[in-house]
This record gives structure tokens, C-alpha cells and sequence, in this order.
């Protein structure tokens, strides 16, 4: 008989690559996958999955209330559906997880795709942070499966609670050989360099500000953004009274598959996180998988964990700081150096080839395996 596994996520679930490859990697285990997550107002409909979801509409979308009303109806939900492993990702779904599990004797395995207690919404609303900090301290010590998203994180876990979490890097499928799509289809200037932003998560003190005001100082090259986040209105605002309309295009949030199409025509993709805080400092962004697989070179600031990975592979370089006028002499030196952006999309392919989720999804089905 199958087991049937609960995965627990507090987003709208639709552009969630790590948690969709989750449920690809547990379905393929001979599972039957249950995904829970929110439905906002705004939510695209859910692309065709091998697996089962279950979207909540919620009364609040923000806010204390929200995630107290999210955890309750998750408790409820588990506690009426039958299970033979829970899996919780990030701390806002551990509390519920973890009673359930203890109530119904179901083994729980907790995959945090961040250092939650130090994200910038926590590190300056210190009473709230102090409420999560708190949940996580009393359940963290207790818990026997834990993974989380890169090596720096699992240090501080393991510094704080004395338990090391099994890493699993946020790492996309190998890439499949299709057919490319032309910049004239994607209605892209054929005659310029492009810089690609990208990410669900394009957010205040991630760059993207003074990335838009280095714009003015780039010549024969757009910037391209596709995604959303708490800053693109800003974005666009600063875009039109900077004058430079014609440099920066800006795309929705995209399915998976047809983001990738434009990533794959870029000649350079960025990624900018300042080290404001713990959580943007010791980040392993998605963003920077995703250049890569698509044998775009990456110029990124210069954080711990992308730099061991662009030094690895030789695959990109970093900006020497924020500074809209430094930004934009790096790209320029760059973009009028063709023979290194060639040198590095060739060491692209070749680290494509290790950087799979195939290669990182062993570490998961060792720790699934013990119970399905």
C-alpha cells in the first residue's frame, strides 16, 4: 500500500520550485503527496502536478492574525487527514506539524529553507521575533530530522540547539535539452546586452534600488525583472523618474518553465542581497542555480555561500560594493569583455552538470526512506 505524506507550506504554493521538487522527489518513492499551502486574492491557478494540493483561502493574508489563523486551520486539517509522515517546511508550519505528530505518532521531518528567526521582517520587531524564537526553541531540540538549505545555516543551527541539519541546496532538475526561444519571440531587443533580475522575493535591501540607478550609466544593454517582491512598485516608480524607460523591463511573476526561457537568452544574471541581516548574508539563492543551469554567468555581491559556489565553477564575478556608479562600471568592463562572458558560460554547462537536484535529492530520500 502507498503511503500517503502531508507537505506543509504557508505560500500560495505556485512558484515554490524547492517544495514542488520535495513532493516530485517523495511521489517517486512510491508516495502518495499531499500538499498544503494558502490561496490568496490574487493566486494564479495551480499548473498540473503528479501529486495532490490543497489550497486554503484565508480570512486575513498578513499580520498576527494571519499566521494564527493559518496554524490553527493547518492543525485542524492534519488532525482529520491521515498520515504516514509529515513534512514541515519553515518555522511558521512547525508548530502544528509537530502536535500532530506527537498526537497521532507520525514521524516529522522539518526542512528550513532559511534562517527564520533572522529574516529582516523579524530582526526590527524584537517581541515578535522573541515569539518565534520561542517556538522554535522548544520544538528545534526535539526533533530528529531536520535539513535546511546550505552549510552557514546548518552551522548556526547546530551553534544554537547542538543538532546539525542534513543540507540539501535549493538546486533546479538537470536541465532538458529544448528547443531555445528567440529573443524577437520573446519580444527582447536583438541588438543589446541583457542583464536578468529574477525571483519571487525581489524585496527592500536586496540591490535591485541601486541596480536600477546603475541603469543610468550602462550603455547598450536593458535590464530585465522578472518576479515580484515588496519593492518592483518602487522599482518602476524610480524607473520612469530616472528617465530610463527604455532600459528596464519589467515581467510578472512566471511559470517555472517559460521564466526559464528568458533567463536563457540573458548574458549576465545578477543577484545583488545585501548583508543586512544574518538571513540575506548567509542566502544561497535560487536565482543563482537557475543562471547557471541556463549557462548564464552570474555577478553577484559578495556573499559566503554564492562565493563558494562562483569560485568553485569560475562561473561570474562579484560587485566590488552598492554603489550605483561602481555597479555599473563592473557591468560595463564585463559587458565589453566577451571573451570572459564566453570563458564563464562555457564553465556554466560543465557545473550544470554537478549543480542537479538529482545529485542533492540522495541526501533526502536517505532520510524519507526510514519511513516510507
Amino acid at each position: 500500500m502507498r503511503k500517503k505524506v502531508i507537505v506543509s507550506v504557508i505560500n500560495d504554493l505556485v512558484t515554490d520550485q524547492r517544495v514542488n521538487k520535495v513532493c516530485q522527489t517523495v511521489s517517486s518513492m512510491d508516495c502518495d503527496v499531499l500538499l498544503v499551502g494558502r490561496r490568496l486574492k490574487n493566486s494564479p491557478d495551480m499548473d498540473h502536478r503528479g501529486y495532490s494540493v490543497h489550497r486554503m483561502k484565508l480570512v486575513f493574508e498578513k499580520g498576527a492574525f494571519f499566521y494564527a489563523e493559518f496554524n490553527l486551520r493547518l492543525f485542524f486539517f492534519l488532525l482529520i487527514k491521515k498520515a504516514d509522515m509529515l513534512i514541515s517546511n519553515d518555522l511558521d508550519t512547525l508548530l502544528p506539524n509537530y502536535i500532530i505528530s506527537k498526537i497521532r505518532n507520525v514521524p516529522l521531518v522539518y526542512d528550513s529553507h532559511e534562517y527564520f528567526t533572522e529574516v529582516p521582517e523579524l530582526v526590527n520587531r524584537k517581541h515578535i521575533q522573541r515569539v518565534w524564537k520561542f517556538i522554535e526553541g522548544k520544538i528545534f531540540p526535539k526533533l530528529e530530522n531536520v535539513i535546511t538549505v546550505n552549510d552557514s545555516i546548518a552551522d548556526f543551527f547546530e551553534d544554537d540547539y547542538g543538532i546539525r541539519p542534513a543540507v540539501v541546496r535549493n538546486i533546479p532538475r538537470a536541465r532538458e535539452k529544448v528547443s531555445m526561444v528567440t529573443r524577437e519571440k520573446l519580444e527582447l531587443p536583438v541588438g543589446k546586452s541583457i542583464l536578468i533580475l529574477q525571483g519571487s522575493g525581489i524585496n527592500v535591501d536586496r540591490g535591485s534600488e541601486e541596480l536600477i540607478q546603475a541603469m543610468e550609466y550602462i550603455d547598450d544593454a536593458v535590464l530585465l525583472i522578472i518576479g515580484g517582491g515588496d519593492v518592483i512598485n518602487k522599482l518602476k516608480f524610480m524607473v520612469v523618474e530616472l528617465g530610463i524607460k527604455d532600459k528596464v523591463i519589467f515581467k510578472p511573476r512566471l511559470p517555472y518553465n517559460e521564466m526559464m526561457q528568458y533567463t536563457a537568452v540573458a548574458d549576465l544574471g545578477l543577484t545583488f542581497d545585501k548583508s543586512t541581516n544574518l538571513n540575506y548574508k548567509f542566502s544561497l539563492p535560487n536565482k543563482l542555480f537557475d543562471y547557471i543551469q541556463a549557462g548564464v554567468p552570474v555577478i553577484s555581491s559578495s556573499l559566503p555561500e554564492i562565493e563558494k559556489v562562483i569560485n568553485q565553477f569560475d562561473v561570474g564575478d562579484y560587485i566590488p560594493d552598492h554603489n550605483p556608479k561602481n555597479i555599473a562600471n563592473k557591468l560595463n568592463h564585463i559587458l565589453n569583455n566577451q571573451d570572459l562572458i564566453l570563458k564563464w558560460k562555457k564553465n556554466c554547462n560543465f557545473a550544470a552538470r554537478e549543480l542537479t537536484w538529482e545529485n542533492e535529492e540522495v541526501v533526502l530520500k536517505k532520510i524519507y526512506g526510514k519511513y516510507v
